[in-house]
């Protein structure tokens, strides 16, 4: 009874090739947009997530001012070198306090030149960061004190302006100081934020304060929390110490700001899910769009078959089976149409991810969601045509032109 049924649907539908193609076209698009827009929501929700985990989650970053409506300004007085010291020796479950100065500055190599992000740092950065070290070596205990003008390069300084060759012990200048190439960092690429990480060059912080920006002054601290160390109490603890450092009293708003980047994390991973969400939902309109089609057709084609309804009823056909060819009809239009869309949408979804530059993440329940949603629209939209022909009285069916 069943293969009968979707036999003849499958033959009406062919009988109408073209009409049933470009009904079929709406569910196509339905589909192929939820399963595109969600895949590729989903790859740009991994990839922001990953960026931003290799900055480390148990790594808390403290930042002078704090920004936003009714907040401190964020001209607050930067840190210091004795603030670096205070956390070493003050606070528990730490495992790096790495301070870091920032400004650009021409970078020269022979005939090449270009801005770059110049850093002051000491080792601590490089726990911090989760940063390794490619070639080469980090920083010793003298040219951290005694401010020697060494570097350790990003690899797009490297190929932009030394070339493949090897750069250890090559000369660079950063602004006005002659500088020695003593490392090469490991390639990181492009942050979630587009920014190249690899176009940089790390100096000595006291080195960077004394010939590159001329003062004292950290603009930010990067404190690593050993692993099962609460990073809530070590906020915590931060927060109390730099009140108390920069003379902040109780009442006062604090001139600093503290942020963890597991609740960072966590926040972006939620803000990004909840757009791919309304990306999909936004793209699943097409699918009711596609089902009032399917509708449209279906009352027409019951139309146009009149007569032929007629006579299956009054040769003794019963109704409830006039109802099922009908909406066997209605149903092989929509699961066809899910079938091409879900093909259609991995393939978009594939290219956008590449373009992009983000994981092709496939998630198997939406794509099921997908094509079980464009058979309930088959169902929904369908029902009305096939118990309208399933209604209709033989006699007045046999007298229609």
């Amino acid at each position: 009874m069943l293969v009968e049924i979707l036999r003849l649907a499958l033959q009406a539908l062919r009988r109408n090739a073209m009409r049933s193609l470009l009904t079929v076209l709406g569910i196509v698009i339905g589909v192929g947009a939820v399963i595109a827009m969600v895949t590729i929501g989903n790859g740009a929700t991994a990839k922001v997530t990953a960026d931003l985990a290799k900055l480390g989650s148990n790594l808390l970053m403290v930042n002078p001012g704090q920004f936003g409506p009714g907040r401190a300004s964020s001209d607050a007085k930067p840190f210091n070198s004795r603030d670096i010291d205070a956390m070493r020796s003050q606070l528990t479950g730490v495992k790096a306090v790495a301070p870091l100065a920032q400004m650009s500055a021409t970078v020269v190599a022979g005939a090449e030149n270009r801005i770059v992000s110049i850093s002051g740092i000491d080792n601590d950065y490089f726990v911090a960061q989760a940063w390794a070290i490619a070639s080469g070596r980090s920083f010793t205990d003298g040219e951290l004190r005694g401010g020697r003008a060494a570097c350790i390069i990003g690899e797009t300084v490297r190929s932009k302006l030394l070339g493949s060759g090897d750069p250890i012990g090559r000369l660079i200048r950063v602004g006005k100081v002659s500088c020695e190439v003593i490392g090469l960092l490991e390639a990181k690429g492009q942050s979630s934020f587009g920014t190249d990480q690899d176009d940089t060059v790390l100096m000595p912080l006291r080195t960077f304060q004394r010939r590159i920006s001329g003062n004292t002054e950290i603009a930010r601290i990067m404190v690593s929390a050993r692993d099962g160390t609460d990073t809530a109490k070590l906020q915590a603890d931060i927060e109390a110490l730099m009140r108390e450092r920069r003379n902040i009293t109780t009442g006062k708003d604090d001139d600093f700001s503290v942020a963890d980047m597991k609740q960072i994390v966590q926040a972006t991973s939620g803000t990004a899910t909840i757009l791919t969400g309304l990306l999909g939902a936004v793209a699943a309109v097409s699918l009711v769009v596609g089902g009032i089609g399917i509708m449209n057709i279906m009352l027409v084609s019951v139309t146009e078959r009149t007569r032929e309804i007629g006579i299956r009823l009054a040769i003794g056909a019963l109704e409830r089976q006039v109802l099922a060819q009908f909406l066997a009809e209605a149903i092989v239009l929509s699961l066809f149409g899910g079938l091409i869309g879900i093909v259609l949408g991995l393939s978009l979804a594939g290219l956008g991810t590449m373009v992009l530059q983000v994981p092709f993440t496939v998630d198997p329940s939406i794509v099921l969601l997908a094509f079980a949603f464009s058979a309930l629209v088959g169902i929904v939209f369908g029902y009305f045509p096939a118990r309208q022909a399933a209604r209709l009285n033989p006699i007045e069916a046999l007298r229609h032109e």
